[in-house]
């Protein structure tokens, strides 16, 4: 197993040193899923929440999550996004909503944590819009799916 890199030989935390990274294309692929009561669902694919479209607000909140995530994620490293992909899909028999988001940047670090916070927001933006009317929605299985790029290359995930 590799060494947390994070953390100095004094055990401090740190912000890695990429500067010797050679630049690649990376990509990152993540997923999660929202689940809810069918009544909340159906509110959404007709359009008639009273806040909006918010599959829509929640696509646009990803994004912008996305490019903000070395904000909020205190180690990452600011990184220029060359694209930014949110799919919202409805599932309407198993009433839930699934992000799949897709990162792209040309640089010496991943950009993992900027699809996965992508997904993230975009998951708790949708909940934000309907918490008044379903309390009990579930976010869950939020993952990386893929990664490309880097020293450690190409890795897709098994599950």
């Amino acid at each position: 197993m590799s060494t947390l890199t994070h953390f100095n030989n004094q055990g401090e935390a740190h912000m890695v040193d990429v500067g010797a990274k050679h630049i690649t294309h990376r990509r990152a692929i993540t997923e999660g899923e929202i689940t809810m009561l069918a009544e909340t669902l159906e509110l959404i694919i007709q359009g008639t929440h009273k806040k909006g479209d918010v599959l829509g607000i929640a696509r646009i909140a990803g994004i912008m999550a996305a490019k903000q995530t070395a904000n909020l994620i205190p180690l990452c490293h600011p990184l220029a996004l060359t694209h930014v992909d949110l799919q919202l899909e409805v599932v309407q028999d198993e009433n839930k909503v699934i992000c799949r988001c897709t990162v792209e940047t040309d640089g010496k670090t991943g950009v993992e944590m900027e699809a996965l916070t992508a997904t993230q927001i975009a998951l708790l933006t949708i909940y934000d819009m309907c918490k008044a009317v379903d309390r009990g929605m579930i976010i869950n299985n939020v993952r990386l799916l893929e990664k490309e790029g880097g020293k450690s290359g190409h890795w897709v995930s098994e599950k």
